[in-house]
């Protein structure tokens, strides 16, 4: 069984995220125990989608992450995750390391390839070759990140010899986890990223396979299996159905915890976003955030 760390989402969705409420948030959690704060991205909803009402109202991940970096000192902060399609790749390298600056080294940039056809047509992305396109844009992040002068011709992205100063605290940068359920995308995050993020969506009672193609992607490139960080976010249901993974008593979602820890996950963070009464945009803010910190208190580390 790996050793399992405990995480907590940010209010970044509905009525609970306030100002106050993200600022009290990270800070009972840092107190608490908790090893991990995470955002969300979502950029917009189509008139004629429908989804659930966790991404109706959303924060940017990386302003909401810096506005908590300001008032902790120890927590490690996740994005998960940044679609990157939307996000040229020289702008997000300068974005993680500003954060990573400003955290004193404390950022997890976790990347995904989107999926929201309103996105894509808002952002003026291609959904074509996600797959090369995503090993191109990690490969500009750690030249940008790390090489005194830097330089990328690819595909899909061209850096001229340039110099992108401040570097990131982190050396040679911010660790990287890769989104992506389809088996191309799991044994893709094992081979060129620091670790795989499960999706809120995930089916988690068959995460031991989903495991198996990360690492197999990391020990074909030579890489430690073991090393390879697996980071869940954990959809909490508090007096859900008992039949769900995470949902039901605490103790319940307790023994859920310690199951996915046998089942190979480094990182849980439970994310009361996706709780209506604390992630809706109609939930009240007061009495979200006094039911999220009930909850946190209950499964503190």
């Amino acid at each position: 069984m790996s050793e399992l760390t405990i995480g907590l989402g940010l209010p970044i969705s509905g009525g609970w995220a306030t100002p106050e409420n993200l600022v009290r948030v990270a800070a009972e959690a840092e107190e608490l125990g908790y090893a991990s704060l995470w955002t969300l991205q979502r950029l917009l909803v189509g008139a004629d989608q429908d989804l659930h009402p966790v991404y109706h109202s959303v924060l940017d991940p990386v302003a909401a992450l810096a506005f908590a970096a300001a008032r902790t000192s120890r927590i490690r902060l996740g994005i998960g995750v940044i679609n990157l399609p939307f996000v040229p790749p020289a702008y997000l390298a300068k974005q993680a390391a500003t954060l990573d600056v400003l955290s004193d080294g404390r950022l997890d940039l976790g990347l995904g390839v989107g999926w929201s056809p309103a996105e894509f047509t808002a952002s003026g992305a291609s959904t074509a070759r996600r797959g090369p396109r995503t090993v191109e844009y990690v490969r500009v992040l750690h030249t940008l990140w790390a090489d005194e002068v830097s330089r990328f011709e690819g595909e899909f992205y061209t850096v001229p010899p340039s110099r992108m100063l401040p570097k990131p605290v982190q050396r040679p940068g911010p660790p990287v986890l890769l989104g992506g359920g389809v088996p191309a995308a799991l044994r893709r995050a094992g081979r060129i990223a620091d670790g795989w993020i499960s999706s809120s969506g995930a089916d988690l009672t068959r995460l031991a396979d989903d495991i198996a193609l990360v690492r197999q992607g990391a020990d074909e490139a030579g890489k430690d299996p073991a090393a390879v960080r697996v980071v869940v976010r954990g959809v909490v249901r508090v007096d859900g159905r008992d039949d769900r993974i995470l949902s039901g008593s605490y103790d319940k979602i307790r023994e859920d915890a310690a199951w996915l820890a046998g089942q190979g996950v480094t990182e849980l963070f439970y994310d009361l976003n996706y709780d209506r009464a604390i992630g809706s945009p109609e939930a009240d803010p007061a009495a979200g955030l006094d039911r999220a910190l009930k909850i946190m208190d209950a499964l503190r580390p």
